[in-house]
Protein backbone atom coordinates (compact mmCIF):
# COMPACT_ATOMS: atom_id res chain seq x y z
CA UNK A 1 0.00 0.00 0.00
CA UNK A 2 1.72 3.53 -1.62
CA UNK A 3 1.68 6.28 1.53
CA UNK A 4 1.23 9.86 0.45
CA UNK A 5 3.00 12.54 2.26
CA UNK A 6 0.82 15.50 2.69
CA UNK A 7 2.17 19.51 3.73
CA UNK A 8 0.97 21.20 6.58
CA UNK A 9 1.31 24.68 7.63
CA UNK A 10 3.04 24.50 11.44
CA UNK A 11 2.99 26.89 13.90
CA UNK A 12 6.11 28.80 12.56
CA UNK A 13 4.94 29.03 9.22
CA UNK A 14 6.57 26.57 7.81
CA UNK A 15 5.96 23.32 6.12
CA UNK A 16 4.88 20.13 7.84
CA UNK A 17 4.62 16.72 6.32
CA UNK A 18 2.61 13.91 7.03
CA UNK A 19 1.87 10.71 5.89
CA UNK A 20 -1.39 9.78 4.45
CA UNK A 21 -1.09 7.00 7.68
CA UNK A 22 -0.73 9.30 10.11
CA UNK A 23 -3.95 11.14 9.37
CA UNK A 24 -5.77 7.58 9.13
CA UNK A 25 -4.47 7.11 12.54
CA UNK A 26 -5.63 10.16 14.21
CA UNK A 27 -9.33 9.15 12.22
CA UNK A 28 -9.11 6.18 14.42
CA UNK A 29 -8.64 7.98 16.91
CA UNK A 30 -11.90 10.40 17.02
CA UNK A 31 -15.45 9.54 16.94
CA UNK A 32 -15.96 12.73 14.63
CA UNK A 33 -14.90 12.70 11.31
CA UNK A 34 -11.28 14.33 9.58
CA UNK A 35 -11.67 15.62 6.06
CA UNK A 36 -9.96 17.07 3.45
CA UNK A 37 -10.70 19.02 0.54
CA UNK A 38 -12.83 17.46 -1.98
CA UNK A 39 -14.59 15.19 0.88
CA UNK A 40 -18.18 15.58 1.28
CA UNK A 41 -18.61 17.92 3.92
CA UNK A 42 -15.81 19.97 3.30
CA UNK A 43 -16.90 23.12 1.75
CA UNK A 44 -19.54 23.64 4.41
CA UNK A 45 -16.58 22.91 7.26
CA UNK A 46 -14.48 26.09 5.51
CA UNK A 47 -17.41 27.89 4.39
CA UNK A 48 -17.55 31.52 6.31
CA UNK A 49 -19.53 34.09 6.58
CA UNK A 50 -17.16 37.16 5.27
CA UNK A 51 -16.27 36.54 1.71
CA UNK A 52 -13.09 38.42 1.71
CA UNK A 53 -11.48 35.84 3.82
CA UNK A 54 -9.45 33.15 1.23
CA UNK A 55 -7.76 31.28 4.20
CA UNK A 56 -8.20 27.20 3.69
CA UNK A 57 -7.12 24.85 5.55
CA UNK A 58 -5.25 21.16 4.80
CA UNK A 59 -7.22 19.43 7.51
CA UNK A 60 -10.55 19.66 9.03
CA UNK A 61 -11.34 17.52 12.36
CA UNK A 62 -15.36 17.68 13.18
CA UNK A 63 -15.39 16.47 16.84
CA UNK A 64 -17.92 14.90 18.62
CA UNK A 65 -16.81 15.56 22.22
CA UNK A 66 -14.68 17.10 24.37
CA UNK A 67 -12.30 13.35 24.34
CA UNK A 68 -12.04 14.25 20.47
CA UNK A 69 -11.19 17.95 21.03
CA UNK A 70 -8.24 17.12 23.06
CA UNK A 71 -6.88 14.34 20.91
CA UNK A 72 -6.88 16.54 17.84
CA UNK A 73 -5.15 19.80 19.83
CA UNK A 74 -2.46 16.79 21.51
CA UNK A 75 -1.94 16.24 17.35
CA UNK A 76 -1.90 19.73 16.42
CA UNK A 77 0.70 20.55 19.24
CA UNK A 78 2.74 17.06 18.89
CA UNK A 79 2.98 17.62 15.12
CA UNK A 80 3.64 21.31 15.40
CA UNK A 81 0.54 22.37 13.53
CA UNK A 82 -0.74 25.22 13.13
CA UNK A 83 -4.32 25.02 14.89
CA UNK A 84 -7.65 26.87 14.69
CA UNK A 85 -11.54 26.59 15.87
CA UNK A 86 -14.60 26.79 13.86
CA UNK A 87 -17.30 28.00 15.95
CA UNK A 88 -20.01 29.88 13.65
CA UNK A 89 -17.52 30.79 11.10
CA UNK A 90 -18.79 34.66 11.48
CA UNK A 91 -15.48 36.35 12.66
CA UNK A 92 -14.94 38.97 10.37
CA UNK A 93 -10.96 38.84 10.47
CA UNK A 94 -11.31 35.12 9.48
CA UNK A 95 -10.00 33.62 12.65
CA UNK A 96 -12.21 30.27 12.08
CA UNK A 97 -9.62 28.94 9.77
CA UNK A 98 -5.95 28.04 9.59
CA UNK A 99 -4.53 28.66 6.58
CA UNK A 100 -2.79 25.17 5.46
CA UNK A 101 -3.10 24.12 9.04
CA UNK A 102 -5.81 21.78 11.00
CA UNK A 103 -8.93 23.64 11.54
CA UNK A 104 -11.46 21.84 14.47
CA UNK A 105 -15.04 22.53 13.26
CA UNK A 106 -17.31 22.79 15.53
CA UNK A 107 -20.56 22.66 14.22
CA UNK A 108 -21.40 18.83 15.05
CA UNK A 109 -21.09 19.78 19.23
CA UNK A 110 -24.35 21.78 19.45
CA UNK A 111 -26.68 20.20 21.82
CA UNK A 112 -28.60 22.60 24.17
CA UNK A 113 -29.67 21.22 27.69
CA UNK A 114 -31.84 24.11 29.99
CA UNK A 115 -32.17 23.79 33.58
CA UNK A 116 -35.55 26.45 33.40
CA UNK A 117 -35.17 26.03 37.39
CA UNK A 118 -31.76 26.40 38.26
CA UNK A 119 -31.84 29.07 35.53
CA UNK A 120 -28.76 27.69 33.65
CA UNK A 121 -28.25 26.80 29.99
CA UNK A 122 -25.57 24.40 28.81
CA UNK A 123 -24.56 24.67 25.10
CA UNK A 124 -22.15 23.19 23.24
CA UNK A 125 -19.45 25.18 21.40
CA UNK A 126 -20.90 24.58 17.62
CA UNK A 127 -24.28 26.59 18.69
CA UNK A 128 -25.85 28.95 16.68
CA UNK A 129 -27.80 32.09 18.67
CA UNK A 130 -30.83 30.26 17.43
CA UNK A 131 -29.96 27.09 18.73
CA UNK A 132 -29.69 28.72 22.38
CA UNK A 133 -32.54 30.92 21.80
CA UNK A 134 -35.10 28.84 20.60
CA UNK A 135 -34.38 26.05 23.46
CA UNK A 136 -34.30 29.02 26.55
CA UNK A 137 -37.56 30.79 25.27
CA UNK A 138 -39.50 27.54 25.31
CA UNK A 139 -39.75 28.41 28.69
CA UNK A 140 -38.91 32.40 28.52
CA UNK A 141 -35.83 32.45 29.48
CA UNK A 142 -33.15 33.97 28.05
CA UNK A 143 -28.82 35.14 27.96
CA UNK A 144 -27.25 37.61 26.76
CA UNK A 145 -26.27 36.55 22.95
CA UNK A 146 -25.72 38.77 19.81
CA UNK A 147 -29.01 40.13 17.28
CA UNK A 148 -28.14 38.32 14.33
CA UNK A 149 -29.11 34.79 15.36
CA UNK A 150 -26.12 32.67 12.52
CA UNK A 151 -23.68 34.16 14.60
CA UNK A 152 -21.62 31.31 16.31
CA UNK A 153 -22.17 31.61 20.30
CA UNK A 154 -18.21 30.74 21.14
CA UNK A 155 -16.80 33.36 19.36
CA UNK A 156 -19.27 35.58 20.66
CA UNK A 157 -19.12 35.10 24.09
CA UNK A 158 -15.24 34.49 24.50
CA UNK A 159 -14.66 38.15 22.70
CA UNK A 160 -17.52 39.48 25.20
CA UNK A 161 -20.66 39.58 23.35
CA UNK A 162 -23.29 42.02 23.01
CA UNK A 163 -26.96 42.38 21.89
CA UNK A 164 -30.21 43.69 23.18
CA UNK A 165 -30.02 42.63 26.58
CA UNK A 166 -26.74 43.95 27.02
CA UNK A 167 -28.42 47.20 29.09
CA UNK A 168 -30.01 44.62 31.16
CA UNK A 169 -27.96 41.69 32.03
CA UNK A 170 -24.10 43.06 31.09
CA UNK A 171 -21.97 40.94 28.23
CA UNK A 172 -22.52 37.84 27.27
CA UNK A 173 -19.05 36.82 29.36
CA UNK A 174 -20.96 38.60 32.60
CA UNK A 175 -23.33 35.65 31.81
CA UNK A 176 -21.12 32.96 32.08
CA UNK A 177 -21.18 30.59 35.11
CA UNK A 178 -18.65 27.81 34.27
CA UNK A 179 -17.14 26.26 31.14
CA UNK A 180 -15.49 22.86 30.36
CA UNK A 181 -12.63 23.53 28.30
CA UNK A 182 -9.56 21.89 26.54
CA UNK A 183 -5.93 23.88 26.87
CA UNK A 184 -3.12 23.49 25.04
CA UNK A 185 -1.81 20.32 26.65
CA UNK A 186 -4.60 18.65 25.97
CA UNK A 187 -5.89 18.43 29.35
CA UNK A 188 -10.05 18.93 29.39
CA UNK A 189 -10.86 21.71 32.42
CA UNK A 190 -13.51 23.16 34.18
CA UNK A 191 -13.24 26.70 34.81
CA UNK A 192 -15.73 28.88 36.70
CA UNK A 193 -14.95 31.60 39.69
CA UNK A 194 -14.46 28.75 42.05
CA UNK A 195 -12.49 26.06 40.09
CA UNK A 196 -9.56 27.42 38.09
CA UNK A 197 -10.73 31.38 38.34
CA UNK A 198 -7.93 32.62 36.62
CA UNK A 199 -8.57 30.70 33.67
CA UNK A 200 -12.33 31.65 33.50
CA UNK A 201 -11.50 35.18 34.27
CA UNK A 202 -9.55 35.24 31.53
CA UNK A 203 -11.55 33.65 28.83
CA UNK A 204 -14.12 35.88 29.28
CA UNK A 205 -13.79 38.48 27.10
CA UNK A 206 -9.81 36.78 26.20
CA UNK A 207 -11.41 35.03 22.94
CA UNK A 208 -9.97 31.73 21.69
CA UNK A 209 -6.59 32.34 23.37
CA UNK A 210 -6.72 29.80 25.81
CA UNK A 211 -7.88 26.95 24.73
CA UNK A 212 -10.74 25.25 22.89
CA UNK A 213 -14.40 25.76 24.78
CA UNK A 214 -16.41 22.61 24.54
CA UNK A 215 -19.42 23.44 26.79
CA UNK A 216 -20.62 27.23 28.21
CA UNK A 217 -23.15 27.31 31.62
CA UNK A 218 -24.68 30.51 31.37
CA UNK A 219 -26.72 32.48 33.33
CA UNK A 220 -30.30 32.60 32.59
CA UNK A 221 -32.89 35.49 32.86
CA UNK A 222 -37.09 36.25 32.24
CA UNK A 223 -37.36 37.68 29.17
CA UNK A 224 -40.26 37.11 26.69
CA UNK A 225 -41.31 34.80 24.67
CA UNK A 226 -43.15 38.18 23.23
CA UNK A 227 -41.29 41.65 23.52
CA UNK A 228 -41.99 45.60 21.66
CA UNK A 229 -39.34 45.34 19.06
CA UNK A 230 -38.53 46.48 15.49
CA UNK A 231 -37.04 49.41 13.06
CA UNK A 232 -39.13 52.48 11.58
CA UNK A 233 -36.81 54.80 9.40
CA UNK A 234 -37.02 58.01 7.55
CA UNK A 235 -36.08 60.18 5.15
CA UNK A 236 -32.66 60.51 5.29
CA UNK A 237 -33.41 64.87 5.35
CA UNK A 238 -34.86 64.59 8.76
CA UNK A 239 -31.42 62.78 10.04
CA UNK A 240 -30.20 65.42 12.32
CA UNK A 241 -34.08 65.51 13.86
CA UNK A 242 -34.22 61.70 14.46
CA UNK A 243 -30.69 61.10 15.67
CA UNK A 244 -30.94 64.15 18.23
CA UNK A 245 -34.58 61.64 19.03
CA UNK A 246 -32.34 59.01 19.40
CA UNK A 247 -29.52 60.25 22.08
CA UNK A 248 -32.65 61.65 23.79
CA UNK A 249 -34.70 59.01 23.83
CA UNK A 250 -30.73 56.85 25.46
CA UNK A 251 -30.49 59.53 28.26
CA UNK A 252 -33.56 58.48 29.86
CA UNK A 253 -34.38 54.77 27.87
CA UNK A 254 -34.76 51.98 31.02
CA UNK A 255 -32.64 49.03 31.13
CA UNK A 256 -34.98 47.31 29.11
CA UNK A 257 -34.99 49.46 25.80
CA UNK A 258 -32.30 49.01 23.45
CA UNK A 259 -31.88 51.38 20.51
CA UNK A 260 -30.17 51.29 17.72
CA UNK A 261 -29.84 54.23 14.91
CA UNK A 262 -29.11 53.34 11.53
CA UNK A 263 -28.05 54.84 8.27
CA UNK A 264 -28.02 52.91 4.84
CA UNK A 265 -29.63 52.84 1.33
CA UNK A 266 -33.10 51.49 2.23
CA UNK A 267 -33.42 47.71 0.99
CA UNK A 268 -35.74 46.34 -2.22
CA UNK A 269 -37.73 44.69 0.60
CA UNK A 270 -41.42 44.28 0.63
CA UNK A 271 -41.95 46.06 3.47
CA UNK A 272 -40.32 49.18 2.07
CA UNK A 273 -41.84 51.57 -0.50
CA UNK A 274 -41.11 50.83 -3.82
CA UNK A 275 -40.26 54.69 -4.19
CA UNK A 276 -37.78 54.59 -1.35
CA UNK A 277 -35.85 51.34 -2.72
CA UNK A 278 -32.21 52.39 -2.53
CA UNK A 279 -33.04 55.73 -1.31
CA UNK A 280 -31.05 57.06 1.82
CA UNK A 281 -33.04 57.10 5.31
CA UNK A 282 -32.10 56.89 8.74
CA UNK A 283 -33.57 54.18 11.01
CA UNK A 284 -34.23 53.25 14.70
CA UNK A 285 -34.02 49.80 15.67
CA UNK A 286 -35.39 49.03 19.49
CA UNK A 287 -36.15 45.94 21.52
CA UNK A 288 -38.10 46.90 25.06
CA UNK A 289 -37.99 43.43 27.24
CA UNK A 290 -39.90 45.28 29.71
CA UNK A 291 -43.47 45.67 30.72
CA UNK A 292 -43.91 49.36 29.93
CA UNK A 293 -43.23 49.58 26.01
CA UNK A 294 -45.71 51.69 25.26
CA UNK A 295 -44.59 54.77 27.48
CA UNK A 296 -41.28 54.48 27.19
CA UNK A 297 -41.45 54.33 23.03
CA UNK A 298 -43.68 57.56 23.22
CA UNK A 299 -40.60 60.03 22.20
CA UNK A 300 -40.40 58.58 18.96
CA UNK A 301 -44.06 59.54 17.96
CA UNK A 302 -42.49 62.67 18.12
CA UNK A 303 -40.97 62.24 15.01
CA UNK A 304 -44.24 61.87 12.80
CA UNK A 305 -44.87 59.33 10.45
CA UNK A 306 -42.31 56.94 9.02
CA UNK A 307 -41.74 55.66 5.44
CA UNK A 308 -42.39 52.08 7.48
CA UNK A 309 -42.98 51.20 10.74
CA UNK A 310 -42.01 47.65 11.80
CA UNK A 311 -42.24 48.42 15.48
CA UNK A 312 -44.68 46.12 17.69
CA UNK A 313 -45.48 43.02 19.68
CA UNK A 314 -43.41 40.41 18.45
CA UNK A 315 -41.52 36.66 19.62
CA UNK A 316 -37.63 37.83 21.45
CA UNK A 317 -36.70 34.93 19.14
CA UNK A 318 -38.06 36.74 15.91
CA UNK A 319 -36.59 40.01 16.80
CA UNK A 320 -33.27 38.11 17.21
CA UNK A 321 -33.25 37.10 13.56
CA UNK A 322 -34.83 40.45 12.31
CA UNK A 323 -30.52 41.47 11.31
CA UNK A 324 -30.08 38.12 9.47
CA UNK A 325 -31.12 39.73 5.97
CA UNK A 326 -28.18 42.33 6.32
CA UNK A 327 -25.53 39.74 7.46
CA UNK A 328 -25.92 36.87 4.50
CA UNK A 329 -22.90 34.65 4.26
CA UNK A 330 -20.74 35.15 1.11
CA UNK A 331 -20.39 38.78 0.99
CA UNK A 332 -16.93 40.57 1.18
CA UNK A 333 -17.25 43.06 5.00
CA UNK A 334 -15.06 45.25 5.88
CA UNK A 335 -16.35 47.21 9.80
CA UNK A 336 -14.67 49.58 11.69
CA UNK A 337 -15.82 50.46 15.15
CA UNK A 338 -14.96 52.09 18.21
CA UNK A 339 -16.61 52.09 21.63
CA UNK A 340 -18.08 55.81 23.17
CA UNK A 341 -18.17 57.52 26.22
CA UNK A 342 -21.53 59.21 25.35
CA UNK A 343 -23.38 61.44 22.24
CA UNK A 344 -22.28 65.01 22.38
CA UNK A 345 -23.96 67.09 19.77
CA UNK A 346 -21.21 67.11 18.09
CA UNK A 347 -20.58 63.69 17.26
CA UNK A 348 -24.12 63.25 15.46
CA UNK A 349 -23.35 65.49 12.70
CA UNK A 350 -19.92 63.76 12.17
CA UNK A 351 -21.72 60.32 12.50
CA UNK A 352 -24.07 61.27 10.09
CA UNK A 353 -21.95 62.99 7.12
CA UNK A 354 -19.64 59.57 7.58
CA UNK A 355 -22.43 57.56 7.46
CA UNK A 356 -23.66 58.77 3.85
CA UNK A 357 -20.62 58.53 2.27
CA UNK A 358 -20.64 54.25 3.21
CA UNK A 359 -24.20 54.42 1.56
CA UNK A 360 -23.99 51.66 -0.99
CA UNK A 361 -26.91 48.81 -1.51
CA UNK A 362 -25.59 46.36 1.05
CA UNK A 363 -23.37 49.27 3.43
CA UNK A 364 -24.82 50.34 7.07
CA UNK A 365 -23.39 52.49 9.68
CA UNK A 366 -24.71 52.19 13.05
CA UNK A 367 -24.77 53.67 17.13
CA UNK A 368 -26.07 50.40 19.47
CA UNK A 369 -26.59 51.54 22.87
CA UNK A 370 -24.88 49.61 25.35
CA UNK A 371 -25.05 51.92 28.64
CA UNK A 372 -26.21 50.12 31.98
CA UNK A 373 -25.41 46.73 33.26
CA UNK A 374 -21.63 46.19 31.57
CA UNK A 375 -20.88 49.56 33.47
CA UNK A 376 -20.74 48.10 36.04
CA UNK A 377 -18.35 45.22 36.96
CA UNK A 378 -18.35 42.52 39.31
CA UNK A 379 -15.44 42.22 41.36
CA UNK A 380 -14.07 39.33 38.91
CA UNK A 381 -15.69 40.53 35.79
CA UNK A 382 -13.70 39.07 33.19
CA UNK A 383 -11.22 40.31 31.29
CA UNK A 384 -13.86 42.14 28.58
CA UNK A 385 -12.76 45.04 30.04
CA UNK A 386 -14.42 48.75 28.26
CA UNK A 387 -16.66 49.18 31.17
CA UNK A 388 -16.88 52.83 30.55
CA UNK A 389 -18.06 52.58 27.13
CA UNK A 390 -21.81 53.75 26.55
CA UNK A 391 -21.85 53.29 23.35
CA UNK A 392 -20.49 51.69 20.41
CA UNK A 393 -20.40 53.10 16.99
CA UNK A 394 -19.31 52.18 13.27
CA UNK A 395 -19.59 51.53 9.55
CA UNK A 396 -19.79 48.19 7.66
CA UNK A 397 -18.97 48.08 4.01
CA UNK A 398 -20.31 45.03 2.33
CA UNK A 399 -20.02 44.57 -1.20
CA UNK A 400 -20.51 41.43 -3.56
CA UNK A 401 -18.05 39.33 -4.25
CA UNK A 402 -16.32 40.01 -8.09
CA UNK A 403 -17.52 43.41 -7.88
CA UNK A 404 -14.71 46.89 -6.56
CA UNK A 405 -15.17 47.67 -3.16
CA UNK A 406 -12.09 50.00 -3.30
CA UNK A 407 -14.53 52.92 -2.64
CA UNK A 408 -16.44 51.12 0.04
CA UNK A 409 -13.12 50.09 1.75
CA UNK A 410 -12.27 54.26 1.60
CA UNK A 411 -15.24 55.55 2.89
CA UNK A 412 -15.28 53.15 5.69
CA UNK A 413 -11.94 54.12 7.09
CA UNK A 414 -12.72 57.86 5.97
CA UNK A 415 -15.52 57.33 8.18
CA UNK A 416 -13.68 55.35 11.36
CA UNK A 417 -11.56 58.25 11.53
CA UNK A 418 -13.35 60.91 11.87
CA UNK A 419 -15.22 59.77 15.03
CA UNK A 420 -12.06 58.13 16.70
CA UNK A 421 -11.58 61.67 18.34
CA UNK A 422 -14.73 60.61 20.15
CA UNK A 423 -13.73 56.77 21.29
CA UNK A 424 -13.05 55.69 25.03
CA UNK A 425 -9.46 54.68 23.17
CA UNK A 426 -11.34 50.88 23.35
CA UNK A 427 -12.39 48.92 20.91
CA UNK A 428 -14.70 45.90 20.22
CA UNK A 429 -12.29 42.82 19.74
CA UNK A 430 -14.80 40.60 17.98
CA UNK A 431 -15.25 43.36 15.38
CA UNK A 432 -11.46 43.64 14.40
CA UNK A 433 -10.20 43.21 11.08
CA UNK A 434 -7.33 41.11 10.09
CA UNK A 435 -5.14 43.88 9.13
CA UNK A 436 -5.68 45.46 12.50
CA UNK A 437 -2.06 44.90 14.76
CA UNK A 438 -0.85 44.01 18.01
CA UNK A 439 -1.72 47.55 19.28
CA UNK A 440 -5.22 47.34 18.31
CA UNK A 441 -5.70 44.14 20.24
CA UNK A 442 -4.01 45.73 22.90
CA UNK A 443 -6.67 48.65 22.68
CA UNK A 444 -9.39 46.19 23.42
CA UNK A 445 -7.89 45.20 26.49
CA UNK A 446 -6.90 48.14 28.39
CA UNK A 447 -5.96 47.69 31.81
CA UNK A 448 -6.16 43.55 31.43
CA UNK A 449 -3.69 42.95 29.00
CA UNK A 450 -0.78 42.25 31.08
CA UNK A 451 -2.82 39.89 32.98
CA UNK A 452 -3.84 38.20 30.02
CA UNK A 453 -0.40 37.78 29.05
CA UNK A 454 0.69 36.18 32.45
CA UNK A 455 -2.10 33.50 32.16
CA UNK A 456 -1.54 32.96 28.00
CA UNK A 457 2.08 31.85 29.63
CA UNK A 458 0.68 29.83 32.25
CA UNK A 459 -1.76 27.83 30.01
CA UNK A 460 -0.60 28.04 26.08
CA UNK A 461 3.33 28.89 26.92
CA UNK A 462 4.11 28.03 22.96
CA UNK A 463 1.07 29.74 22.07
CA UNK A 464 -0.47 27.22 20.32
CA UNK A 465 -4.02 28.91 20.05
CA UNK A 466 -2.41 31.37 17.89
CA UNK A 467 -5.11 31.72 14.95
CA UNK A 468 -7.31 34.69 16.89
CA UNK A 469 -7.06 38.05 17.80
CA UNK A 470 -3.36 36.98 19.59
CA UNK A 471 -2.35 37.49 22.64
CA UNK A 472 1.27 36.38 22.97
CA UNK A 473 2.36 35.07 26.27
CA UNK A 474 3.63 37.15 28.79
CA UNK A 475 5.78 37.29 32.36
Amino acid sequence: MSTSTFEITGLDGGRVGLTSARIEQLGTRLDGPVLMAGDEGWDEAVLLWNAMVTARPSLVVQPLSARDVATAVRFAADHGLLLSVKGGGHNIAGTALADGGLTLDMSRMKEVIVDPAARLARAGPGCLLKDVDGATQRYGLATVLGFVSETGVAGLTLGGGFGYLTRRFGWAADNLEEVEIVTADGATRTASRVENPDLFWAVRGGGGNFGVVTRFTFRLHEVGPVITGGLAAWSIDRADEVLAAYRELTESAPRELTAVAIVRLAPPAPFVPEAWHLKPVVGLLVCHSGANAEADLAPLRGLGEPIFNLIGEKPYAAQQSMLDAMEPKGLNQYWKAEFLPGLPGEYLPVFRDAALEVCSPLSFSVVFHLAGALNEAADDGGAVGNREARFISGFSGVWPPGTDGEGTVAAVRKGWESIRPFSTGGNYVNFQLAEDDDARTADAYRGTYERLRRIKAAYDPDNVFRVNRNIRPGR
